[in-house]
C-alpha cells in the first residue's frame, strides 16, 4: 500500500493550539510538564505538571475570541471525570497523598493571532474521590 502525503498544508486544531499555548504559559511560570494528553483506560488528562512538589491536573479549553468563556465549558461532568482521572493516575504512579490541583486553563485566540492564556488554580475540589 502506497501513503502520499495529504495535498493540504498541516494545521493544528484549535484545542492543539490552545494545549500547546497552556503548556508554554505553565513552563514560563516555573511549572515542569509530566504529561501532555495522559491517556488510561479512565480517559484522557490534558496536562499534568508539577510546581513546588504539588501535582496539578489540568484541563484546558480554546474558544475563539468572541465565543465566551472558554473556563465555562468545564462542567460539573467534566470536573467529575477529571477528579476521576486524577485518582486513577495517582494509583497507578503509586502516589499517597500528594499535595493536588484540579485546574483549568482558558485560552482564548484573537483574531490577529496573539492569545489570552488564563490559569484557575484549584478550579474545583476534589471531594472525596480520593
Amino acid at each position: 500500500m502506497k501513503l502520499t502525503p495529504s495535498k493540504r498544508a498541516f494545521r493544528f486544531s484549535l484545542g492543539d493550539q490552545g494545549e500547546a499555548l497552556a503548556a508554554e504559559y505553565l513552563v514560563k511560570n516555573g511549572f515542569k510538564i509530566l504529561h501532555k494528553n495522559y491517556r488510561c483506560a479512565a480517559g484522557e488528562i490534558d496536562l499534568i505538571a508539577e510546581k513546588n512538589g504539588r501535582l496539578h491536573f489540568i484541563e484546558v479549553k480554546t474558544r475563539r475570541d468572541g465565543a465566551g468563556c472558554p473556563e465555562e465549558a468545564v462542567d460539573a461532568k467534566k470536573q467529575s471525570r477529571l477528579v476521576r482521572l486524577a485518582s486513577w493516575y495517582l494509583r497507578e504512579k503509586n502516589l499517597h497523598d500528594p499535595g493536588i490541583s484540579l485546574d483549568v486553563i482558558g485560552v482564548i485566540r484573537k483574531a490577529g493571532g496573539d492569545a489570552l492564556v488564563r490559569l484557575t488554580e484549584g478550579a474545583f475540589e476534589k471531594g472525596d474521590s480520593f
